[in-house]
């Protein structure tokens, strides 16, 4: 007897970013660590959906024979069926066995482009898929009119559509902050107070949120009689009343918390006033982005993925707005050089209340989606009894896992913002510091926001209830595929931030003052720390599924721990206008040294990690990806010395090396026939065919 539909899984909690940015938590981590810019990296809605399952559910055990699941995998024997449960399919995935093979020859849809979730972002040549009207077809052993693997890829593509654009303003939004107050102190300043609510909403429980409290709102649309309905108004009149608190406390203590990230900036008092007075306007921010993170993970919850994804946008846009109108009144940077001595009050209200406004705007935009999802927001203060206090146990690590982050966001900022003014000092007036180093960090973080995380959110509901059954091979086998898969689009972006990021910091933030040549030497700093950072979001997703945040903080501690000593070796040892670029190589440094504790905890916990088909594929990756970046490189030096060091000379500089680099390593990869990217070239190829 089959159910009637498939298994409806829900979406995890937000990537780790550099510094456990908001939207990225937990480290993941996105989850970020480093100073994030809210809205910038869309903020926490790069989420994915969840994948729709189908199982056939028996009168008695499973058998061996004929029963496939989504991705056309036998079921293993001897399994109970599931349970009579009318909520089931919200849980439920097919058993499968130690050899389930994820190759993406299996997902037609995978995320709308390339292999794994992600390469046709990386590549430009993304397609869009509209999944009600071009369903996949129908897989081996799939019930008919189900919906499988590739209808949970081409729902992915949907939504990493929905992170691409909103990385594009994003990018959009940094450029426009660049050009109006510059990447030097001023645009410190403005980072300071930007970051602060990122880091206070995280401590207060922006983490538990994301890694804790989510699965106990799906937990509760299974168990409850109201389809978790109450438990969701409850969670909700709990933020909003804590949230609401906070700010107040906040915004009082402005001073105090500007001083702990930076007393460089409060050691004079114009820039320690404009600091402080902009920061008190962002903090309010803390509210609304609790509201939009629950009001996005109720909506998943209920299938409503699309408002989670695209209503960063609006945040996006409306600072742009915000520093377009600062600039057509006051000037951009390169007219007015301002700086915090000589900005005007007018135009730190214009750019504080923007601020705000923008996060106000993404918040109440989520209204009219939970209305028309069918949930009537009732204020809900019966907190006792009701699964909270569970969650809230579990949330104790999680809080030390943010705090640990946080730590090492606090010495990294301290140092960044010290070194941008010792190198004004030295005559380096942009470039040089947080802004800067934030700037870098929003580039190279694309990549795992769009296809790591991508992939992972879809996966990690499979996870989880593996994990519950305790099949530890269906989590092995998971762990392998989001390894793989995001590998094939992560590694070669790896090497083209390695090769290219002088000419793609130039491009974007400009070829003037030093800036955005300086930031582009930061994302080639990052470069490479890409790998192990996106590799350590999926192991960690491993511990998550069982449950276990104890473990995820101990391997933060060790990030936290290197990567500020990383920090205060570059500060001490490097010019100071070169000690940002350490910073920037020593958070990939911290994360392969975090990958290396990770892997044999997780190890202990569900045996082998397919780790020859693992390394195998990497070390093909690496092999491919190597010598494209070094042609890359040579030939955008040859072309931007022939165009000249200005605009043009790095467009065409960049150009060239993406041509040449990308199609390069495309043609060594098949050649060296790497399943995953082959399956999804063939993926691209068939849907331009169509």
């Amino acid at each position: 007897m089959s159910t009637p539909d498939g298994g409806n899984g829900r979406r995890d909690g937000y990537d780790e970013g550099p510094y456990g940015a908001y939207g990225q938590y937990p480290q993941d981590d996105g989850r970020p660590p480093y100073p994030q810019q809210y809205g910038a990296h869309d903020g926490y809605g790069r989420q994915q959906p969840y994948p729709q399952g189908r199982y056939e559910e028996q009168d008695g055990p499973y058998e061996p024979q004929g029963q496939y699941g989504p991705y056309g995998y036998t079921s293993v024997p001897r399994q109970s069926a599931p349970d009579a449960d009318p909520y089931a399919h919200l849980y439920r995935e097919p058993y499968r066995d130690d050899d389930a093979d994820y190759s993406l020859y299996y997902a037609p849809n995978v995320y709308g482009s390339a292999s794994g979730d992600v390469a046709a972002e990386a590549t430009g040549t993304f397609p869009v898929i509209d999944v009600d009207r071009a369903p996949p077809p129908q897989q081996r052993g799939e019930a008919a009119g189900g919906t499988g693997k590739g209808s949970l890829l081409g729902s992915s593509a949907v939504m990493a559509l929905g992170t691409m654009v909103s990385r594009g303003t994003g990018f959009v939004r940094n450029m426009m902050i660049a050009v109006a107050i510059g990447q030097g102190t001023m645009g410190d300043s403005y980072q300071i107070a930007y970051t602060l609510p990122t880091m206070v909403y995280f401590l207060v429980g922006g983490g538990a949120v994301n890694a804790v409290f989510v699965p106990q709102l799906v937990r509760s649309m299974k168990n409850d009689p109201d389809g978790g309905e109450a438990y969701a108004n409850r969670l909700l009149t709990l933020v909003i009343t804590a949230l609401g608190g906070v700010v107040l406390l906040m915004v009082a203590a402005a001073p105090l918390l500007v001083r702990l990230l930076s007393p460089s900036l409060m050691s004079t008092p114009s820039t320690a006033h404009v600091t402080v007075t902009m920061a008190r306007y962002c903090l309010p921010t803390i509210f609304f982005m609790g509201v939009h993170v629950v009001a996005g993970q109720i909506l998943n919850a209920r299938e409503r993925f699309g408002a989670m994804m695209w209503t960063p946008v609006l945040n996006n846009v409306v600072v742009i707005f915000t520093f377009g109108l600062y600039i057509w009144v006051f000037g951009s940077f390169g007219h007015s050089a301002v700086n915090p001595g000589t900005i005007s009050p007018q135009g730190v209200r214009l750019l504080g209340v923007g601020t705000l406004l923008g996060l106000v705007v993404q918040a109440l935009s989520m209204v009219p989606y939970l209305r028309a999802s069918g949930l009537r927001y009732r204020p809900r203060f019966d907190w006792r009894g009701h699964g909270l206090g569970h969650a809230a146990k579990l949330a104790r690590w999680t809080f030390l896992f943010v705090l640990a982050n946080q730590l090492g966001l606090i010495v990294v900022t301290r140092l960044a913002t010290a070194a941008q003014k010792s190198a004004a000092a030295h005559g380096y007036a942009s470039g040089t510091g947080l802004s800067a180093y934030t700037s870098a960090q929003t580039i190279w973080q694309l990549p795992q926001a769009v296809i790591t995380v991508s992939v992972m959110s879809a996966v990690l509901p499979r996870i989880s209830r593996a994990a519950s059954d305790g099949d530890a091979a269906a989590v092995r086998a998971d762990i392998s595929h989001g390894l793989r898969t995001s590998a094939v689009a992560i590694v070669p972006a790896a090497f083209l931030f390695l090769s290219l990021g002088p000419w793609i910091g130039a491009l974007i933030y400009g070829t003037g003052a030093n800036g955005g040549r300086s930031t582009g030497y930061m994302l080639a700093a990052f470069a490479l720390g890409l790998i192990p950072y996106s590799a350590q979001y999926v192991t960690l997703r491993g511990f998550y599924a069982y449950e276990d945040t104890r473990t995820p903080f101990f391997n933060t501690v060790w990030i936290a721990v290197v990567n500020a000593a990383v920090a205060g070796l570059s500060y001490l040892v490097l010019p100071p206008q070169r000690a940002v670029v350490g910073m920037a190589f020593g958070y990939g440094v911290a994360y392969f040294v975090g990958l290396l504790v990770a892997l044999p905890r997780l190890r202990r916990r569900i045996g082998t990690l397919d780790g020859p088909r693992i390394r195998r594929t990497y070390s093909r990756l690496v092999a491919a990806a190597l010598v494209p970046a070094l042609l890359g490189y040579f030939l955008a030096r040859a072309t931007e010395g022939v165009l000249g060091g200005g605009l043009v000379g790095a467009a065409g500089a960049l150009l060239v090396g993406l041509v040449v680099q990308i199609g390069l390593f495309l043609a060594i990869a098949k050649r060296m026939r790497i399943e995953e990217l082959n399956a999804l070239l063939g993926m691209v190829r068939g849907r331009l065919g169509r």
